[in-house]
């Protein structure tokens, strides 16, 4: 009988060893391998490269979550176009906030020509998914000027907040608005969530319109989340938020941008 409960130890040890190495990597550590703080790194690239552009061009995608093969087809399509200047990721990168999918995305996003950066989308906030975002692509709230354009990218994901930090961020949106004056003359707001979302603060959708308002020559908002296109005037103002389709339905929005100008058009793949 002593010799069965020692056998029965010794297996029970083996079992546990090697379970554990099934896993390189719990699924929601926080150990990051390869580049990181990519956001920053390409706004360096994007302010430097576009600084004196009258016209720009960029492709808008978003929720690229579960869809690794149409990214990967995206990438091929606009590295073959020669007319786009960057790329802005909407945000849910992630579908559950684990390391690796945020690496996978990564790596696939890696292999573009030009200049990307990415949102925070709520699936990116499960977990602490958050916390790997920030390590990898950079701070939830962010902007950056390309010609004489200003490009304010917000955090929007009310309901994954535990309320630790505000979401929509005034703090940021007005301190943004009073630096880099006379570098900019007109500004796109870009988010995961739109204001009529699930996901945004409601309480507060107007007086975030109105913040937003306050910046020069607002000329439109783009969001993801919904999965699916979208051009609405949501608050009757002029301002038009458009949305963009899962890269899942292998389509995505180009906007070109000139002086008190913009056009856009869906393209699909």
């Amino acid at each position: 009988m002593k010799k069965f409960y020692i056998y029965i130890g010794l297996a029970s040890i083996s079992l546990l060893v090697n379970s554990c190495n099934m896993f390189d990597i719990h699924p929601y550590a926080g150990k990051i391998d390869g580049r990181k703080n990519i956001n920053q790194e390409n706004i360096t690239k994007i302010e430097q490269d576009f600084a004196l552009r009258d016209t720009l061009r960029y492709a808008f995608i978003s929720d690229s979550q579960r869809w690794h093969d149409e990214l990967d087809d995206f990438v091929k399509i606009v590295n073959t176009r020669n007319d786009i200047d960057f790329i802005i990721h909407g945000g849910d990168i992630s579908d559950f906030g684990l390391t690796k999918e945020f690496l996978w995305q990564r790596d696939i996003l890696a292999k573009l020509k030009q200049p990307y950066v990415a949102l925070l989308g709520n699936h990116d906030c499960l977990a602490n998914g958050e916390e790997i975002f920030e390590q990898v692509f950079g701070k939830a709230n962010y902007s950056f000027i390309a010609g004489k354009t200003k490009f304010l990218c917000l955090n929007t994901n009310a309901l994954e907040s535990d309320y630790s930090t505000p979401v929509p961020d005034f703090s940021f949106i007005e301190s943004e608005r009073q630096i880099d004056i006379g570098r900019f003359d007109q500004t796109v707001v870009v988010m995961h969530a739109r204001p009529t979302s699930d996901q945004f603060n409601n309480n507060v959708a107007s007086v975030f319109q109105y913040s937003i308002k306050q910046y020069p020559n607002l000329l439109y908002c783009s969001n993801g989340h919904d999965h699916i296109y979208q051009e609405e005037d949501i608050f009757n103002d002029g301002i038009i938020y458009h949305g963009t389709p899962n890269i899942g339905k292998r389509q995505f929005l180009i906007f070109t941008i000139t002086k008190d100008h913009y056009t856009y058009e869906l393209v699909s793949y």
